[in-house]
C-alpha cells in the first residue's frame, strides 16, 4: 500500500513539473519578439501582388517586425485581412518556432479579361470579378459584351475550359458576346472568325473545332476560310 502511494506521489510530481515547464516555455515563447517576416507565393508565375503590399497588410502602422511580440499577434485577423484583398484567393499565416512571421499566399487566377461599358476587369477561375493589376498583365482572352447574372456561370465555365486546355489557351485570344447571347471567337494566328453559337454543348463544340483544326492545318486550308461555324454539334461548317 505504501509502495502504491509512493508511485502515485511520483506520478503527480512528474505531472506538475511537466505542466510547469510547459507553461513556462509557452510564456517565454509568447514574450519572444518576431525576428522577421517572410512572404511565400504559391504558384508565383503572375506577380499581381507585391511582397511590399502583403507586408503592409500584415504589419500595421509601419511597425518594425522585430518590435512585435508573438502574443500581440492575431493570426486569424491577419488571414482575414489578406483574404479580403481582391487579388488574393487564400492565405495561411503562422509564426515558426524561430520567431518568423510567415504568410503563404495564393493569388487569384485570371482566366478572361472583360471590356464592358468603358471599364475593364478580369474574371478569375472561380468566376468572380478581379481588378486589373499595375504590376502584371495576364495573357487571357479579351472578352467584349455584357456579362450578367444570367450568363455569368456559363461563361465562367467556358473560360475555364479554354484556360485548362493547352491548345485553346494558346489559340483563342478574343471572344465577343452578341446581344442574342451567341459568341464570336477569334484565333491568334488566322484571320477567320469562329461562330460558336450559344454556351450549350461547349465541350463537344471545342472537340469538333480541335479535330477540324488538326486536319485543316496539314493542308494549309485554314488560310482560305473567313468563318468557322461550330453551332451544329455534328459538323463544322466553313465559309471561304
Amino acid at each position: 500500500m505504501k509502495l502504491f502511494n509512493w508511485i502515485n506521489i511520483r506520478l503527480i510530481l512528474m505531472f506538475v513539473i511537466v505542466v510547469f515547464l510547459f507553461s513556462f516555455t509557452s510564456k517565454r515563447s509568447e514574450k519572444r519578439k518576431l525576428t522577421k517576416c517572410t512572404i511565400i507565393f504559391v504558384e508565383d508565375n503572375a506577380p499581381f501582388v507585391k511582397q511590399d503590399l502583403v507586408n503592409k497588410l500584415l504589419i500595421e502602422n509601419n511597425e518594425q517586425v522585430t518590435s512585435i511580440e508573438k502574443e500581440d499577434l492575431d493570426l486569424n485577423m491577419l488571414e482575414k485581412r489578406l483574404n479580403a484583398h481582391k487579388m488574393i484567393e487564400k492565405s495561411d499565416v503562422y509564426v515558426s518556432i524561430d520567431g518568423i512571421l510567415k504568410a503563404v499566399v495564393k493569388q487569384k487566377t485570371p482566366i478572361a479579361r472583360i471590356f464592358e461599358n468603358g471599364s475593364s476587369f478580369y474574371i478569375d477561375y472561380k468566376g468572380t470579378k478581379m481588378p486589373l493589376s499595375a504590376n502584371f498583365t495576364a495573357r487571357v482572352p479579351l472578352v467584349s459584351g455584357r456579362i450578367n447574372k444570367n450568363n455569368n456561370e456559363d461563361l465562367a465555365a467556358l473560360f475555364r475550359i479554354i484556360y485548362d486546355d493547352a491548345f485553346l489557351k494558346k489559340n483563342i485570344i478574343g471572344i465577343q458576346i452578341m446581344p442574342n447571347g451567341s459568341l464570336k471567337m477569334f484565333n491568334r494566328n488566322f484571320d477567320y472568325q469562329i461562330d460558336f453559337g450559344t454556351v450549350k454543348n461547349v465541350e463537344q463544340k471545342f472537340k469538333n473545332y480541335k479535330a477540324f483544326f488538326q486536319k485543316a492545318v496539314l493542308d494549309s486550308s485554314l488560310y482560305k476560310y473567313k468563318k468557322i461555324d461550330l453551332r451544329f454539334t455534328e459538323q463544322v461548317v466553313c465559309t471561304k
